[in-house]
């Protein structure tokens, strides 16, 4: 598989922490719609330096699959920063 193969299993292995971050992110979105008042700034950070990140990765890559995935997964950050950045 060499180098390329390697590189695909890491790059899942990121995409798939994100998802958790994400998921856990959407769990304390509830909790603070419960009762918080302003998401945490390291919240909304978090999720814009991700973006960048993921669109690096887009940029660097020419798979299909791989950037169809890189797509919705920065779609899903745009989708939560809007969320948390909403008045």
């Amino acid at each position: 598989m060499g180098d390329a193969g390697e590189g695909l299993i890491d790059t899942e292995s990121r995409l798939q922490e994100r998802r958790e971050e994400l998921e856990r992110a959407k769990e304390e979105r509830r909790a603070r719609d419960a009762g918080e008042l302003k998401p945490p700034r390291a919240e909304v950070e978090s999720l814009r330096l991700a973006r960048v990140e993921l669109e690096r990765q887009l940029a660097a890559t020419t798979h299909e699959r791989r950037r169809a995935a890189l797509k919705d997964a920065i779609a899903e950050l745009d989708r939560r920063l809007a969320e948390l950045t909403q008045p």
